[in-house]
């Protein structure tokens, strides 16, 4: 679920500061507990004012230029993350866009993306929409921060000669509300929309986009890829787009039959547990209303805080400073439970939300993962290979080795991109 981002508390930064809670003071932490027993802050509030009516699904409603950078600023913002990958060609532009979409409940909303194109690049150029991970923070997604390595993947692949389209999802970005995390519908209606925007957006400047898009994500966005992919193939993002090819990398595909239970096993990395359950409690109780008061999932005192953690204004080192090191000491027993046998409107949220592999791909597939993955567990690749093997879709899935959950996405995102462009001609 992790997103590429080595200055947030991934995996790898985890290893580095292990020691990092222990230097947020008592008061700090007892700051974030009376902020949540004040009103929101500014941003936040406006982050939960409702939407005007707006256009039309798709409808572009602004532009922001971002980033603007020849090959050798390219080559320097993604080495960090991908290392010398021999594709840089083309000179880039970034743009922030906004545009029109819906939210869970299919009312009028509006969300944010990033959308890199190549200077100089001929003829129509294919679309790579990239779904990012999990990120609880508002301004750290790839149209608003560079430096956390999702908007430095765009920046790859619109060097290597493709439109790149790069949505923040519902509630992140410049978008309202709060972000309904791991949903799948609201992920692919934001993207699908965003696809439409982009469009627009390329014509402005000369360019036409290929029907043809090829899709790939990292943790969160992998699932989110799959989703996408199924509703361009089944003809839910219009009539204009198709299918290329798919190349999701690291995702939590089976949050019921593989996360969860590695979860609740103390196989994952426990801060990482920490920020992945709380978050999806929260997110999936504002959506199938899973419970009717917080102490009956989290323990006290952490029950008091741990939905104001997540309305986007919160970096992760401030949400895992407030809570505790480990799941056991923040679900309560019964949660815990009913986590390993979900009934009800919890079953319902793992079942509506675990569909992203049951479909047969008409475009090649390529899965990648990470055997030593203790973020999301290679246990999802696997099981994925053979829903969608299940399905009639042969989907190779490739091993980047013993790392850690980020540098799966290190390891993969250039050969994922080798197999797009290779289905791209």
């Amino acid at each position: 679920m992790r997103q590429l981002n080595p200055r947030k508390l991934s995996i790898r930064e985890i290893n580095r500061r292990i020691n990092a809670r222990k230097s947020v003071s008592a008061a700090a932490v007892a700051a974030l507990v009376l902020a949540a027993a004040w009103p929101l802050s500014d941003a936040a509030a406006a982050s939960r004012a409702p939407c005007a009516p707006h256009e039309q699904r798709g409808t572009l409603l602004s532009v922001t230029e971002v980033a603007d950078l020849s090959p050798a600023q390219v080559e320097a913002a993604i080495d960090p993350f991908f290392g010398a990958t021999g594709k840089v060609r083309y000179a880039v532009t970034g743009y922030r866009i906004t545009y029109a979409t819906i939210d869970p409940e299919a009312r009028p909303t509006t969300a944010s993306g990033l959308v890199v194109l190549p200077a100089g690049a001929a003829g129509m150029l294919h679309v790579i929409s990239y779904e990012h991970g999990t990120n609880p923070t508002r301004d750290a997604v790839a149209s608003v921060t560079a430096g956390d390595g999702d908007r430095e993947a765009a920046e790859l692949f619109a060097s290597a000669g493709f439109a790149a389209v790069a949505p923040d999802y519902l509630g992140l970005g410049t978008g309202p509300g709060t972000h309904p995390y791991m949903h799948l519908a609201s992920e692919v209606s934001a993207s699908t929309d965003m696809l439409d925007a982009s469009r627009h957006l390329a014509a402005r400047h000369g360019v036409t986009l290929d029907p043809r898009v090829l899709v790939t994500g990292f943790s969160q966005g992998a699932p989110a890829s799959l989703a996408l992919a199924r509703a361009i193939q089944d003809g839910q993002a219009g009539g204009y787009w198709r299918l290329g090819a798919l190349a999701p990398i690291s995702g939590p595909y089976e949050v019921r039959t593989a996360e969860m239970p590695a979860l609740l096993r103390g196989e994952l990395d426990p801060y990482s547990a920490v920020l992945y359950i709380s978050f999806w409690t929260v997110s999936m109780n504002r959506l199938y209303h899973l419970y009717d008061d917080p102490t009956q999932v989290f323990q006290r005192p952490y029950a008091a805080i741990v939905q104001s953690l997540f309305d986007g204004s919160r970096s992760e080192q401030e949400i895992l400073a407030a809570l505790p090191s480990a799941p056991a000491a923040l679900l309560t027993a019964p949660y815990a439970a009913a986590l390993q046998h979900p009934t009800g409107a919890l079953a319902r949220a793992m079942r509506q939300n675990d569909t992203s592999c049951d479909f047969r791909s008409h475009a090649p597939v390529r899965l990648y993962g990470a055997g030593g993955d203790r973020g999301v567990v290679f246990a999802n690749s696997r099981q994925c290979q053979a829903a969608l093997a299940a399905n009639g879709t042969t989907a190779a899935l490739i091993d980047v080795g013993d790392v850690d959950h980020n540098t799966s996405a290190e390891l993969s995102v250039p050969l994922a991109l080798q197999f797009l462009t290779d289905h791209a001609r």
